[in-house]
């Protein structure tokens, strides 16, 4: 199927408004995008034209979603665009939603801090299928996150390395990449 993806930079309009299908949870709210030009006369910034879209994030996305953003703050957000025409009070409108694949803050403009959700025990019906809102709820950082040590390692002084230990690491990894490459290739062809 063709669809027209799109990443769109802005800010949150309104409040997210979650509620639960017999689909899954949808979270919606509107997106206002706001282009940005350089004014060479006065040598400034001038805003243009604003665009509002109707941004909806189903299932996890979704819920993390709407536990995880308020109005106004700037989002990224990539997703398939939908283009839908109505006749309301006898004229003819034209909306744009947004049917989003990812969401995140935009970085270039704060700081943010990830909290992975927290996987809820899927208690399932009498017919097998997981009912709605068993989805993810976001729960406290686990006590050892490798990502954050991993950082706390990068930016302790141990972890500066010169060019030639790092020429010297890289050998010393692909002379053991060599030793299990068959094993590797086993693995992964069967």
């Amino acid at each position: 199927m063709n669809d027209t993806t799109v990443t769109l930079v802005g800010n949150v309009a309104t409040a997210v408004e979650y509620r639960e299908t017999a689909t899954g949870g949808v979270a919606r709210f509107r997106f206002a995008v706001t282009a940005r030009r350089w004014d060479r006369e006065r040598g400034l910034w001038s805003d243009g034209g604003t665009s509002f879209y109707t941004v909806s994030a189903w299932r996890s996305l979704g819920a993390n979603l709407a536990a995880s953003v308020s109005v106004g703050e700037p989002l990224v957000v990539h997703g398939r665009l939908r283009v839908r025409e109505d006749e309301r009070d006898g004229q003819r409108k034209t909306f744009v939603d947004v049917d989003a694949l990812a969401v995140g803050h935009d970085l270039a403009r704060g700081t943010a801090a990830f909290r992975r959700a927290a996987r809820a025990e899927s208690r399932a019906r009498a017919d097998g299928e997981p009912r709605p809102g068993d989805g993810p709820s976001l729960g406290p950082a686990p006590e050892r996150d490798p990502w954050t040590e991993a950082v706390a390692g990068a930016v302790s002084g141990s972890a500066v390395e010169t060019r030639t230990e790092t020429a010297a690491r890289a050998a010393e990894i692909r002379g053991k990449g060599e030793e299990r490459s068959a094993e590797h290739r086993l693995v992964t062809t069967s």
